[in-house]
């Protein structure tokens, strides 16, 4: 592999923005069937080197080889044409349109007179459908579609052509485990073809399990290329942040408190049975599970998004009805969601007016909002978190995953809960700032939170949790406490077998 022309190369790239050098001498080739992974931490310019080589971004400097043959890329269309393409972490799908109309969407098959040839589409569909071994048809309506789903028609995409290189932006990131080996499956066998895969990921065991070479970026630099076989994830974050990360779990050293929350019998229909547990104060309780298990579900219902059909919630040892979100906060309980874009944040709005939004009314003097109340409020916990901003001013889309996190969590945290729901508190997140947040998570435990983690990532859930309930199809399976929990005794749980 090693003699062979890359089919795609960059050499030398820099993209500066006003006051901002993004990239600086960014050079790396993509071998034909290897799979080469780009690692960097949130910010370290993988984004903006994307949007250079697709064509959103034009370089100051620098040169893009297919093949080593020099291309000037200068929209999206044009990148598709020299064989690039692009798997991206955030969806572009039509809702309203067919799975077939979505994927062949600007190059739909015509007939005479510019009519649509429904026959010829429908066929070359169901085509690419039945190499992703998926569950539904080239007529669907992709707004009827699950978030995993639409993910794998989005895969669809890429196979409408002979693409010489495809880049998969976190493509797991709303994946089951089961259609993480379809995809993987469909990247083997783009491999055989000769395509060469570029794989942008934060998971690391991922990483490991089907990359030939990893390239990381750090600070819109290019630190490196590593082969995977022959390194360790202690190498590979040493060049994304700069230092090792210490991922051992800190023992408990506060007392618990009373119990904060109690569930009897909960259950919402179909989606999760007869669940109870207990949550103290300065507790972290981790809940674990497959994709569709009933952890998030559960959270919802505490949270009021969600109609219980029976059990009791119980705050302090009283029952509380719980129908909305603003009976949740008023007694109490914060829920920081799963997708901090699309239900945590408003990416448009500053982060000071995201911080204080659930409380604008308490913040109000007469008809207007006390902007001086609103900031110190920013100020307070952006020093409690270490929220990296310029100022309350910047907008929240223009931070760094780890830091728009924190910014959700400080919106809920500025509310002053009891309990504080957090469901899949590092999705998407670098593995520095991962560090950070479970750090955050343990220091909060310590000050009297009592915590709920939800998370598909076993590592995590281990580091952060004093106790774990592990779920299988709606219900508890079984609970372990961080003395004695194993990851094979975990694995069997949420599996069913225990």
């Amino acid at each position: 592999m090693t003699d062979q022309i890359p089919v795609l190369r960059l050499d030398g790239i820099v993209k500066t923005f006003p006051g901002v050098r993004a990239l600086d001498g960014v050079s790396f080739d993509v071998r034909p069937g290897e799979v080469h992974a780009l690692m960097g931490e949130n910010g370290a310019g993988k984004s903006t080197l994307m949007k250079v080589l697709g064509g959103i971004h034009a370089p100051n400097e620098g040169q893009i080889y297919i093949a080593e043959q020099p291309v000037t890329m200068t929209s999206p269309k044009q990148a598709k044409a020299n064989g690039v393409v692009f798997i991206h972490q955030e969806l572009s799908l039509a809702d309203e349109l067919t799975v077939a109309e979505n994927i062949f969407l600007g190059e739909l098959p015509l007939k005479s007179f510019g009519r649509v040839d429904w026959e010829t589409l429908y066929a070359q569909t169901d085509e690419i459908l039945k190499t992703l071994n998926v569950g539904f048809d080239a007529k669907t309506r992709v707004g009827d579609l699950s978030i995993a789903n639409q993910q794998m028609v989005e895969i669809g995409r890429a196979l409408t052509v002979s693409p010489r290189a495809v880049i998969f932006d976190e493509p797991t990131a709303s994946l089951t485990d089961a259609e993480k080996v379809v995809l993987f499956e469909v990247i083997a066998g783009l491999q055989a073809k000769g395509v060469g895969i570029i794989y942008i990921s934060h998971r690391m065991e991922e990483i490991f399990k089907i990359t030939d070479r990893i390239s990381v970026l750090r600070d819109g630099q290019y630190r490196g290329t590593l082969e995977t076989a022959n390194t360790n994830e202690d190498e590979v974050t040493q060049l994304m942040i700069g230092r090792s990360l210490d991922l051992s779990r800190s023992p408990v050293t506060h007392d618990l408190g009373d119990v904060a929350l109690e569930v009897q019998g909960l259950s919402c229909g179909d989606l999760f049975q007869d669940v109870s547990f207990q949550l103290r104060k300065g507790e972290v309780l981790g809940f674990y599970g497959l994709v569709g298990a009933g952890r998030t579900e559960i959270a919802e219902t505490i949270f009021g998004l969600r109609s219980p059909s029976a059990g009791k919630i119980l705050l302090h040892g009283q029952e509380v009805r719980i129908n909305s979100p603003i009976d949740a906060v008023r007694n109490g309980i914060s829920l920081v969601p799963e997708d901090r874009k699309d239900q945590g944040l408003v990416l448009g709005m500053n982060c000071r007016d995201n911080m204080t939004l659930p409380q604008v009314d308490d913040l109000t003097a007469g008809p207007f909002v006390s902007d001086g109340a609103e900031v110190a409020i920013f100020d307070q916990y952006r020093d409690k978190l270490d929220i990296r901003t310029p100022g309350w001013r910047q907008t929240v889309g223009n931070l760094s995953g780890g830091n728009q996190q924190k910014i959700v969590i400080g919106k809920w945290l500025s509310m002053r809960p009891d309990v504080l729901i957090v469901d899949e508190p590092t999705r998407g997140i670098d593995v520095g700032s991962k560090s950070e947040i479970h750090n955050l998570i343990r220091d909060l435990a310590s000050q009297g939170y009592a915590i709920i983690v939800i998370s598909s990532e076993m590592p995590e859930v281990l580091r952060v949790s004093d106790r774990i309930l592990a779920m299988f199809t709606g219900r508890i399976t079984h609970e372990f406490s961080s003395a004695e929990v194993t990851e094979n005794a975990l694995v069997q749980a949420i599996s069913g077998l225990m």
